[in-house]
Parts: C-alpha cells; structure tokens; sequence
C-alpha cells in the first residue's frame, strides 16, 4: 500500500498502539524499519520495540519544509516526531545512541526531543527513501525554524537510514 494511503487511515493516537491486556506494544506485522532498546517501558519482543511503517505511522505523523546541507532546495519531510516516539515507549533516560544500517552511529540528548523538533522521516518530497537516498529512515530537525539547529553539532546528529535507537539512562 502507498505511504500516502496510510497516513490518513492510520493517524491514530498512540495510546492505539499498546495492546490494553498485556500492556505490551502491538508486534510489527511489516517489515521491522526500527528497533527501540533500552531505557522503555513498552516493547514487542523481548526488551526490544520492533517498528514497521504501520506502528510509526499511528504514532502521529507531522510534515515540515526545510532546506537541508545534503540536498538542493527544499524539502518536504513527513515522520513522527521524536518526542512522540519516546512518549510512546516510555522511555527514560539521557542519551539516545542511534546507530544506521550501515553501523555509523551518533549520539543524541533526550533533550532534543521536543515538540516542534526532529522527527524520524520516511517520506521526502511524498516519496519513500531508498537506502541509496538516505531512507527508508532519516532523522530531520527542521533546520529553517530554529536558529540553534543550523550548527555543526545538529548536523551531525541528522543521522540517515537510521535502523536503531538505544534509549541510555
């Protein structure tokens, strides 16, 4: 099914997600595009979160417009916000180590995520990311809105085909 498809029937609140009975977060039925370890409260399998697209999508998703140093022009980014990621699995801790496929890997400060910050995109410009352009996951901060996010430290933590976050106390 098409990403555009998706989004509107599957915005749902992220209560949605975590299964009432067991208190434990919904198994991903699709291809795993994201795992989540450590420091949360909610997981899938074993002390792990395994996200597809569909559980991301029914977190929430949020669109911006920015104009990145890797691309040319504006772009336009469609993701669930970060903050909203961890709310969703109760994280707690201070430090996010995210690692890509390719085992680069960075650190990010919890304090990062906010409202109105970074999102982990799986769409630019209405498309899926190929590994080659980036995807299927990309950490955007929405550079164009806020001064601070224009600085070599923020890019630096703008990691591409993101594969797994590991939630450190």
């Amino acid at each position: 099914m098409p990403f555009g498809l998706l989004i509107p029937t599957l915005a749902l609140p992220a209560a949605l997600l975590v299964a009432t009975a067991a208190s434990a977060l919904e198994p991903a039925r699709g291809d795993v595009l994201l795992t989540v370890s450590g420091a949360i409260g909610q997981t899938n399998a074993g002390d792990e979160a395994l996200l597809d697209l569909e559980l991301l999508v029914r977190l929430g998703t949020t669109e911006f417009e920015t104009e990145t140093i890797w691309t040319d022009g504006p772009q336009t980014f469609v993701g669930v916000e970060l903050v909203d990621l961890l709310a969703a699995l109760e994280a707690e801790g201070d430090i996010l180590r995210a690692v890509a496929l390719n085992d680069y890997a960075v650190e990010i400060p919890v304090s990062d995520a906010v409202e109105g910050g970074p999102i982990i995109a799986f769409l630019r410009n209405g498309e899926e990311m190929s590994v080659r352009d980036k995807g299927p996951l990309w950490l955007v901060y929405p550079y164009d809105n806020v001064a601070e996010y224009r600085s070599e430290v923020t890019y630096a933590r703008s990691i591409w085909q993101l594969a797994r976050i590991e939630v450190q106390p």
